[in-house]
């Protein structure tokens, strides 16, 4: 089997570990802050005193530092990761589950780290052979590089999607719905959905996406021709079955002539022989029982 060559443009960034840190000790000084602040900022008002102004001065800008404090703190779920941007420029990705603390003044983008299934509609594909058939797959992806999935494609759910199933086309256009003496869809499925696996992991990589597996969900004759090849395959099989009837009587009919021969029981000429065979040959070849004529007679009547 060949190897799937597919070219794509090659990525540009790739992921790397933000600067972060524990949110909790950030969330208690900032919260401290906004208390501390708030309390002067109070008392200045209250007091009449030269250092009033100070005070209220001195009070808002502790507020309005927990709150750049508070700014920074991001909450990341289990199975998700936050990419970081400080003016347009990418500056890592935070992966540690939990509370934690980054610059306040860069954007964040959630992306889910989860294992994902897409399942393909039923396309109508020719095969190598050139029949229509209706063919579908699940991929199972997950999301391997955040940066290359949030910078090298404008939506990577839908660029799997569309990869996907240009894959299993392509596949699907590459080899024969059934064949014996070739490699086929119906009767190679661990090599096609191995192969198929390999052709879309190639195709979505400079997205950051990792496939897992895949596999061929539906397969089948598209409906305006089904009847007739479920007609050709049923007389595949009929012809089949007849052959083995066949070398199975001629085995039986040989073994018999061996043991007549063997143990003298009768002796028989080329012509008896050739009757003998012949109406064995009949009966264990017949669709239906075979309704015997009993000779009462001799032999040679």
């Amino acid at each position: 089997m060949e190897q799937a060559q597919v070219e794509m443009p090659r990525p540009k960034v790739a992921e790397r570990p933000a600067r972060d840190t524990n949110g909790w000790p950030m969330a208690g000084l900032a919260l401290l802050l906004v208390i501390a602040g708030v309390a002067a900022f109070a008392g200045g008002v209250a007091s009449q005193g030269a250092g009033s102004v100070v005070a209220v001065v001195v009070g808002a800008l502790a507020v309005l530092a927990g709150l750049v404090v508070a700014a920074g703190l991001t909450p990341v779920a289990p199975g998700e990761a936050r990419v970081l941007q400080l003016l347009g420029r990418y500056t890592g990705t935070v992966r540690t589950d939990g509370l934690r603390w980054v610059n306040p003044i860069t954007a964040r983008r959630r992306v889910s780290t989860r294992i994902r299934n897409h399942e393909t509609g039923t396309a109508k594909v020719n095969d190598l052979d050139g029949n229509p058939i209706d063919i579908s797959a699940v991929v199972v992806w997950q999301v391997e590089d955040t940066a290359r999935a949030v910078f090298e494609v404008d939506d990577f759910v839908e660029f799997v999607a569309f990869q996907t199933e240009a894959a299993v086309r392509h596949i699907a256009g590459a080899f024969p719905y059934d064949a014996a003496d070739r490699t086929s869809l119906r009767e190679n499925a661990d090599e096609i959905t191995g192969q198929l696996s390999e052709e879309i992991a190639l195709r979505v990589a400079s997205a950051g996406v990792k496939i897992v597996e895949s596999r061929i969900t539906r397969l089948a004759y598209a409906p305006e021709i089904a009847q007739a090849m479920l007609r050709r395959q049923q007389a595949g099989a009929v012809v089949a079955a007849r052959q083995r009837i066949v070398d199975g009587a001629v085995g039986m009919v040989q073994q018999a002539l061996t043991k007549l021969d063997e143990e003298h029981v009768v002796e028989l000429d080329e012509e008896r022989k050739a009757a003998m065979v012949s109406n064995l040959l009949v009966v264990l070849c017949a669709d239906r029982d075979a309704q015997p004529v009993v000779n009462t007679g001799s032999l040679y009547q």
